[in-house]
């Protein structure tokens, strides 16, 4: 990889609207996946904590997957929640997603989301290894 910063559109109006990307690549191999949330084409899966954990971290595994990525080379997770009464669900998820992986984990609790049925968003932080510093 080069010395320059790598990165990549989710191709959704959000990183066209806000002036972000889905994916950064950073030199030395670290490799940073914005927020996801259950939104999928379009569409909020809303079919309640767990589920939406799930569809998120599918859809910031996807991510990792448009730069050559998986599941296996993820080193930090981070879920951020709208209620403390979704932390078991969203930590089930997680759990059946990672812990083979077991990357370093933060959960937190937060006011809400850019739209009210959203109860979960994610982000994950990858590794590429090998990559020249």
């Amino acid at each position: 990889m080069s010395d320059e910063l790598r990165r990549t559109s989710s191709g959704d109006a959000f990183d066209e609207r806000f002036g972000s990307s889905r994916v950064v690549e950073l030199p030395g191999g670290l490799v940073l996946v914005g927020g996801c949330t259950s939104t999928v084409n379009g569409r909020i899966d809303d079919s309640g904590p767990y589920q939406q954990a799930v569809t998120a971290f599918g859809v910031a595994i996807k991510a990792l997957e448009s730069v050559g990525l998986g599941r296996q080379d993820v080193v930090r997770t981070r879920m951020y929640i709208s209620h403390a009464r979704d932390v078991d669900e969203v930590g089930r998820a997680h759990k059946e997603l990672f812990h083979d992986v077991r990357p370093a984990t933060t959960m937190l609790i937060v006011s809400g989301f850019v739209d009210p049925s959203l109860v979960v968003e994610v982000e994950v932080e990858a590794y590429r290894a090998g990559a020249a510093a």
